[in-house]
């Protein structure tokens, strides 16, 4: 490894779903592509610092309203720019016509939404270390190897 670590902004990391930790290694086994099957495959501990990527069992339950709130920004985002580009009219149907439009962009959005909402999740609750390769990642109390993935 090279002695001069790049640093990667906190927003890179998580829009590019790296490690929090080290803001190095790959959060998900796969790219994001059209297997929907494999798109949330994460790795067990990230291939750079070995950092944990299952805190807890039910870690990510939390990321709903994450997404909730991503989907939310969304929705106003569009209905602006539909606003703007399109118009609004009482006298026909373009509002409906934006409904259409926003539920379409919400599902083709939505294996990159979920894994983001998780790439979110886990950045607040690891926390980056700059000298991650002299020090360990804690250890973790609350899991339960018999119930991993259990839902």
């Amino acid at each position: 490894m090279d002695s001069i670590k790049k640093k990667k902004s906190y927003l890179s990391s998580v829009f590019g779903c790296h490690c929090p930790r080290c803001r190095q290694g790959k959060l998900f086994i796969h790219p994001l592509n059209l297997r929907l099957k494999q798109i949330m495959k994460m790795n067990k501990k990230c291939p750079v610092c070995s950092q944990p990527t299952e805190i807890e069992v039910g870690f990510y339950y939390g990321t709903s309203y994450v997404s909730y709130g991503l989907t939310f920004i969304i929705c106003i985002l569009s209905f602006f720019a539909w606003w703007i580009v399109v118009g609004l009219s009482l006298d026909d149907n373009r509002f409906f016509y934006w409904i259409g439009f926003n539920a379409l962009l919400l599902i083709l959005l939505q294996p990159w939404l979920m894994r983001i909402s998780r790439s979110f999740w886990i950045s607040w609750f690891v926390k980056y270390d700059p000298n991650w390769d002299k020090n360990k990642p804690g250890e973790l109390e609350r899991i339960v190897p018999g119930e991993m993935n259990n839902w």
